[in-house]
């Protein structure tokens, strides 16, 4: 292939990465820009191949074979429910990936200091992302707790490793052999500050990748330094909860959706446990057929991983004009008749409003609190997963719908066809 073809080839193809993720931003277009953004890589990979001159391609095609298999067969098998731990699973592949390129580059003669340096951040990112996701895996799969992790004289652990390893990766980048021990230091370093930064954080931000960590970072109006560092010294203690908790049952709170004007559900974690996402579509056309205005309210980090519930309303057929986000739905969340909020927490939890105290102060949440009236689906009063308690439970003008969420609104479906 000529270098102008090359070039061309190349040219078009992140074009497709370009307008893919473009169209990533929207339900609307995302399959689309998947799709994109797959050919992309396609034909990026393709032309590498063969204009690189690889003569061997056993090992690629049965890479090619392995990696599909596995992609059908988990497209297939895993839940919904389970798509932020497959997330983290994927970031970590690619975070392993990252570090082995890096390292095989390190087999090319005459590297620039320049490249030495990309080979570096390449070992290093690879393996914080590596280490920091299948830890991230492990908290969100329950296999081991989803708080923040501390010990004494933490700040002083984590800041001589971080000095340890920004030593080491210098004097690498001073003397780039292959049989480093300063190569094998920045691998073993950088593999334990992935660790650290994601069990003391108790944050899954900085593995998921450039894109998904933004958006993490900004829901949380946080910066990625304070999300990621803010853990290493003290866990702050919310101020405890108490209250009268008013429960609900399902016959009451369909005469009050049947009276109502205008719904909000604000979907959260917890409706992906109960796979009620169908039913809440069900409930939302009821409620529409009764002349009543429904609407979508999506917190950008609700659920375990940005757009978790967008793909999960998505799936259920719910309209794409009817999700509305935080930013929108906050400024006319008062006069919303009833907010029926679907096993959230965190993201609705007032105390990021007025608890200086809590870990979750400063974090942007849907307003739910100021709707007329608040119903809460959940099993129980357990917090949430920040494990912080949430006041909302005991507002005025909140009523407890304790159950299964699916079956809570099934039961208030057949209050509207009985």
């Amino acid at each position: 292939m000529s270098e102008a073809l090359i070039n061309a080839t190349y040219i078009i193809a992140a074009a497709l990465f370009i307008f893919g993720l473009k169209q990533l931003g929207s339900p609307a277009t995302a399959v689309r820009g998947n799709l994109l953004s797959a050919v992309g890589m396609f034909i990026a990979v393709v032309v590498t191949l063969f204009s690189r001159q690889i003569l061997e391609f056993q090992w690629i095609i049965a890479g090619v074979f392995i990696g599909s298999a596995i992609g059908a067969v988990a497209a297939k098998k895993v839940a919904m429910t389970s798509m932020p731990e497959m997330v983290a699973l994927f970031n970590g592949s690619g975070g392993l990936a990252s570090l082995l390129v890096g390292w095989a580059a390190l087999y090319n003669t005459g590297n620039t200091t320049f490249t030495v340096v990309t080979i570096l951040l390449s070992v290093l990112i690879g393996g914080v992302t590596l280490s920091g996701s299948i830890i991230a895996w492990g908290k969100l799969s329950e296999v081991m707790t989803s708080a923040a992790i501390v010990f004494d004289a933490q700040r002083i652990v984590n800041g001589v490793l971080l000095a340890v390893l920004v030593i080491c990766g210098v004097l690498f980048a001073m003397d780039p052999a292959l049989n480093s021990p300063y190569l094998y230091a920045v691998i073993v370093l950088s593999l334990a500050f992935g660790v650290m930064a994601v069990i003391v954080a108790g944050s899954l931000v900085g593995a998921a990748g450039i894109i998904l960590t933004n958006i993490m970072c900004k829901a949380m109006n946080r910066s990625l330094a304070n999300v990621l560092f803010s853990g290493f010294g003290a866990v702050k203690t919310a101020t405890k909860v108490e209250g009268e908790v008013k429960p609900i049952n399902t016959e009451d709170a369909f005469l009050i959706l049947e009276a109502a004007s205008n719904v909000t559900f604000v979907p959260g974690y917890g409706m992906a446990v109960a796979q009620a996402q169908h039913v809440v579509r069900e409930l939302g056309e009821l409620l529409e057929e009764n002349g009543c205005e429904v609407t979508y309210a999506i917190h950008p980090v609700a659920g375990r991983m940005p757009g978790h519930m967008n793909v999960l309303l998505a799936e259920a057929n719910v309209p794409y004009d009817q999700l509305i986000e935080m930013d929108d739905i906050n400024p006319r969340i008062s006069n919303v008749d009833v907010a029926v909020v679907i096993g959230a927490n965190d993201v609705v939890n007032p105390a990021a409003r007025e608890d200086e105290n809590s870990p979750i102060y400063g974090m942007p949440i849907i307003n739910v609190d100021q709707a007329r009236t608040v119903f809460v689906l959940k099993r129980s009063m357990a917090s949430g997963f920040s494990g912080v308690d949430n006041p909302l439970f005991f507002g005025e003008n909140t009523r407890m719908l304790f159950g299964d969420a699916k079956a809570s609104l099934s039961s208030v479906i057949g209050e509207f066809k009985g």
